[in-house]
């Protein structure tokens, strides 16, 4: 890893205080395990170790450069820090290897970090030229290069408007096919000068920088997130335990979707319609704790512009459905609190 200077300058954790906030009822209870799904560079869960000193928090990252960061940041508090090398839709297995049969806490920050964004050779950054990598963990999967490179218009057309919500996928998808057969695609430079060739002017004016989109759709392609992100929620509603919350920050309406969709399902009654009474193994499992997603304050967006598209939603587990007895379920937690 290059000396790229400590984490706590360079990232500012998005909504932390709110967070903390709606978290705190889960997290300030004896013993408490938080699992940061999404580790980054250790804002918040640096936010989480101070606030409540008899919480652990387990930090889940994909990328090796951002644990070794976090875990400087982190060095201070010892023991009640766990790094793990996965990706969060790995959760219940990290949670199962802990030996804890459920955790308190847990939140997920989607998208991409300001490591990534601000490390110009991770080629996630439209503004400076840097090789197409933009894998989040660099030691396996495809490349944005390999996509830009070999996908068919209509397979790169599919990425361009579904992830990227851009206008012209077609378009831009017939100029990357087209370019390449003259040189492969390697830099983000070349992209960005194609895109700023291809889209009209005007939709440049209104609609900000023009790689904007495409990068968000290669990033999202190469790392896999809505797949990942979709068996990754479900994955961690079934280790909360009873009482503990989950938090998520999405940065992109087809995440935010699927949260939505997921915290829905877990709220909503699965009684057959026409029965008398409710069953109890069909009431809902979830709270919505937010009303619908919340957004940053302005304020929040002035000083940190990374903030301005984040929308956080937040639940709380209220039923076990599992086999077990409510009083197996303490006897659980309080197996938890001697594990540790």
């Amino acid at each position: 890893m290059s000396d790229r200077g400590p984490a706590q300058g360079r990232h500012v954790p998005v909504m932390r205080d709110r967070i903390l906030h709606l978290l705190a009822p889960a997290l300030e209870r004896p013993g408490a395990l938080h699992v940061d799904g999404t580790l980054g560079m250790g804002g918040h869960a640096e936010g989480v170790l101070e606030r409540f000193p008899e919480c652990t928090v387990v930090g889940i990252d994909r990328d090796r450069e951002a644990l070794a960061l976090a875990g400087e940041r982190l060095a201070r508090f010892g023991d009640r820090f766990r790094p793990v090398h996965a990706v969060y839709d790995d959760i219940k297995q990290v949670v199962a290897d802990l030996d804890v049969p459920a955790v308190d806490g847990i939140l997920f920050d989607l998208g991409v970090s300001s490591l990534q964004l601000d490390e110009a050779d991770r080629g996630f950054a439209y503004r400076v030229d840097a090789p197409l990598d933009m894998r989040m963990d660099q030691s396996s999967g495809i490349t944005a290069a390999d996509v830009l490179n070999t996908y068919s218009v209509e397979d790169l057309t599919r990425i361009l408007r579904d992830y990227g919500e851009e206008r012209f996928a077609r378009k831009i998808a017939k100029a990357v096919v087209h370019d390449r057969e003259i040189e492969p695609y390697t830099s983000s430079g070349r992209l960005v000068e194609m895109l700023r060739r291809v889209i009209p002017a005007a939709s440049q004016r209104q609609s900000g920088h023009p790689a904007k989109r495409t990068f968000q759709a290669l990033r999202i392609e190469v790392n896999d997130e809505l797949e990942v992100w979709r068996r990754a929620i479900d994955e961690a509603i079934d280790v909360l335990a009873v009482g503990g919350r989950i938090a998520v920050l999405s940065y992109h309406s087809l995440e935010d979707r699927a949260t939505k969709r997921a915290f829905a399902a877990g709220a909503t009654s699965s009684t057959p319609p026409g029965l008398p009474v409710e069953l109890p193994e069909h009431a809902a499992y979830l709270s919505l704790v937010t009303r619908g997603a919340e957004a940053p304050s302005d304020e929040e967006v002035t000083t940190n512009p990374r903030a301005a598209s984040a929308r956080l939603r937040v639940a709380e587990r209220i039923r076990d459905t599992s086999t077990s007895t409510s009083a197996g379920t303490t006897d659980s937690r309080t197996r938890k609190g001697t594990t540790r």
